[in-house]
């Protein structure tokens, strides 16, 4: 992939790089660190969804307002691999930010080896990490996790094999890229809620095959966002937060007396949002060697390992010691800009730094020092 990154950057302006990203989840980020750090941002849009960027956040001046500057329109996102707009990107100096819309929506249509070996626009990070978000792929995160030596909720091969409150993850029926969840505590309480969820049709037997079963972890969650910089060697904090999500919220939120009410209700986990949430100021040491011990796992396992952002979403389990269960992986931008309203990036910048900022940052040092080809694949 290195012949990919040499080409493109030997036609560049490199005084003029665009950031790009697919219009969705965290394409606004990437666009404000663009124009705070002088770059450029080019987003990608699809039928129907481009509004946001074509209106409401479009780069005007007098006054100054907006931070997305150029955006490309296509049929569907997925046809962001088509020869044609891959030289449109070119042509317009693009370094490409993966978010998980690009994963979800590309992987639909393309395998990850049609999407590494198409897309060929250089990548900001590591291209190749991208697969490992996904649980169905052979070097997935929880074999990074089991090299890093980091505790992960414990699975179970059958839900025969269930003897405590566990989560049940499988593929949506209907919605092909979430997932349906459901808890269970013996294998009675599986075939019961799985017999219901197949009935109303958001689970299929098929799907239900494929299921993830793993120990529900007690719990706050916190979703710890890293930045890794392979120009300092240095791994950063950007930030911590947690997630809303629906219908999980409004289960919280049910008084007790109601519970019964709301008992045969499928449990639905779809992002709807991001709130800040800080840690004990003791807590920062053990976070930070987990992302140590990460970094260096993803390094072994994909070479050149993690540039830039990724973030392990974690529950903090009761102690003593507290301690962190990993949960998920994120091997790209997070999708929450709120992680700047947490102290983190002002302790080590002087002042608060959003994930799309500390790209750009990134990019212009880079850029700067002749070294673009250590952080783009």
């Amino acid at each position: 992939m290195k012949e990919y990154v040499d080409r493109a950057l030997a036609r560049y302006d490199r005084s003029a790089l665009a950031l790009c990203s697919i219009g969705s989840h965290s394409a606004l980020e990437i666009a404000f660190g663009a124009r705070a750090q002088g770059l450029r941002s080019l987003i990608v849009t699809a039928q129907g969804r481009e509004r946001t960027y074509t209106e409401h956040f479009i780069r005007r001046e007098a006054p100054a307002r907006g931070c997305v500057d150029a955006v490309l329109e296509l049929g569907t996102f997925s046809d962001v691999l088509d020869d044609g707009v891959q030289q449109h990107l070119l042509a317009a100096n693009a370094i490409f930010v993966a978010n998980r819309s690009f994963e979800v929506y590309l992987h639909q249509k393309y395998s990850y080896d049609e999407i590494e070996r198409r897309m060929l626009v250089p990548f900001f990070g590591n291209r190749h990490l991208l697969r490992a978000e996904e649980r169905d792929e052979a070097a997935n995160q929880y074999a990074l996790l089991e090299r890093a030596g980091i505790r992960y909720p414990r699975q179970y091969a059958t839900p025969n094999d269930i003897d405590r409150l566990v989560m049940v993850k499988a593929p949506h029926a209907k919605v092909s890229f979430e997932r349906a969840f459901f808890l269970a505590s013996s294998p009675a309480e599986y075939r019961t809620a799985a017999s219901r969820l197949i009935e109303d049709g958001t689970l299929t037997e098929q799907g239900l095959g494929g299921a993830v079963i793993e120990e529900y972890a007690l719990g706050p969650s916190v979703n710890l966002n890293f930045f890794y910089s392979p120009l300092l060697g240095e791994l950063e904090l950007s930030g911590t937060d947690t997630r809303r999500q629906t219908n999980l919220e409004g289960f919280r939120n049910v008084p007790p007396s109601a519970l019964e009410a709301v008992r045969a209700v499928p449990m639905r986990m779809e992002e709807a949002g991001h709130i800040a949430a800080t840690l004990t100021e003791s807590q920062l040491e053990q976070a930070f060697a987990l992302g140590e011990r990460f970094v260096e796992a993803a390094r072994l396992a994909a070479a050149p390992g993690i540039i830039g952002p990724f973030a392990l979403q974690c529950v903090i389990v009761a102690g003593p010691p507290k301690e962190f269960v990993v949960y998920d992986v994120s091997l790209r931008i997070p999708g929450s800009p709120g992680t700047r309203y947490t102290p983190y990036s002002a302790y080590r910048w002087g002042r608060d730094v959003s994930v799309g900022e500390r790209i750009a940052m990134e990019v212009v040092l880079a850029r700067d020092t002749n070294r673009l080809s250590e952080v783009l694949t």
